[in-house]
């Protein structure tokens, strides 16, 4: 999940204070961050809300891009 580090670090927030908005462990933050873990679907849509950015951005650090 390339992206959501990328952009939790873009907002100037720590992982705690993240981890702690979206009501999960600040471990399990950093896991989903390093690809140790994967979140749901419905953390991954939480989260997409929380940063307002696409699950795809989350994944890949990229927007989708029609070709």
């Amino acid at each position: 999940m390339i992206g959501l580090k990328e952009i939790r670090k873009k907002r100037n927030l720590n992982q705690l204070k993240v981890a702690m908005d979206l009501n999960i462990s600040r471990e399990s933050l950093s896991y989903y961050e390093n690809g140790k873990r994967e979140p749901s679907l419905a953390l991954l849509v939480q989260m997409s809300e929380y940063f307002n950015v696409s699950i795809n951005y989350l994944i890949t650090g990229k927007e989708f891009q029609k070709k």
